[in-house]
């Protein structure tokens, strides 16, 4: 998605003078033509992030509609603070950008991986989080993001490549039909659902959820999850305060008959041990053998 998002911050700037690119020292060989194309609207901080998010606070409180761009835990956890009192506080509209969340960067290791960010991001006051599944998604939800007077983050991955039709960029979208169960997703782990064998998906209802914080679940969907009585979340996300919990407290005004409910969700470093993406997915069940096994479990 890094590409992508390179691409339409660009093409962005077009039609839209006020934008202003920061990135914390980050963005070689992703980044040069931003920077050709900005100009001096291009500010390279350096390895600062918590004076990178008050210089766009500022920059944002004179009109300006400034991206400050890097790896997903150091534009969301090294400068919390900064973002909760001087962008959120003030309903500034700082456009977030997070690349590798979950665990993206793989055998860089914790320092590098975020499974966290969802959560503390969407509990900030004004802030709205865009996940987008494929690398369509990105484009149209930097065009939402543009639009959207209130601070942001953009939560970019590798693109998930998925086979059925997929909606413009929304916060719910249906994948696929069906009435053996429902699958709810966020992010490009839902991919993973996606390439399960045929026979496994076939009769399973697919969403995604892509826009944070969820105030309300669509009608279909909950007459669905009714219908089959069984639900299967997965995120690349730690389970507090995840997708799963918040799809449950507002599940609990809508359900009218008991569910079989099975969230799958990172726990961290089962093994204390780091490896590629596709690695931690499979140790925290969210994807190859582990993902099956789970997913049989809950079908049998």
């Amino acid at each position: 998605m890094r590409n992508e998002f390179a691409q339409t911050i660009i093409s962005l700037k077009d039609k839209n003078p006020e934008l202003v690119f920061l990135t914390g020292d980050l963005g070689y060989l992703s980044l040069e033509k931003v920077q050709e194309r900005y100009g001096e609207h291009f500010i390279n901080a350096g390895v600062a992030e918590q004076n990178m998010v008050t210089v766009a606070a500022g920059l944002a409180h004179e009109g300006f509609v400034p991206f400050a761009y890097s790896i997903s835990p150091f534009v969301t956890l090294r400068p919390y603070e900064q973002i909760r009192t001087d962008v959120c506080l003030h309903d500034l509209p700082v456009k977030l950008v997070g690349n590798g969340g979950g665990y993206g960067y793989g055998i860089m290791g914790a320092t590098h991986h975020n499974i966290e960010d969802i959560g503390v991001m969407r509990i900030l006051p004004n802030m709205r989080v865009y996940v987008p599944l494929t690398g369509a998604d990105v484009a149209e939800a930097m065009e939402q993001m543009v639009a959207d007077p209130h601070p942001n983050y953009l939560r970019l991955n590798l693109a998930a490549k998925v086979s059925y039709p997929v909606a413009p960029f929304a916060q719910w979208r249906k994948i696929k039909d069906g009435d053996k169960g429902v699958v709810i997703g966020t992010g490009p782990v839902l991919e993973n659902i996606l390439n399960l064998p045929a026979e496994m998906i076939d009769g399973l209802e697919v969403w995604v959820l892509s826009i944070f914080p969820v105030t309300e679940i669509p009608n279909a969907l909950v007459s669905k999850i009714n219908s089959t009585k069984k639900l299967i979340t997965i995120e690349e996300h730690q389970g507090q305060c995840g997708m799963h919990e918040c799809l449950a407290s507002l599940l609990l005004n809508k359900l009218t008959t008991p569910i079989s409910f099975k969230p799958l969700y990172a726990s961290g470093y089962p093994s204390g041990r780091y490896g590629d993406q596709k690695w931690h997915q499979a140790e925290n069940g969210l994807g190859g053998e582990s993902l099956l096994a789970n997913m049989n479990a809950f079908l049998a």
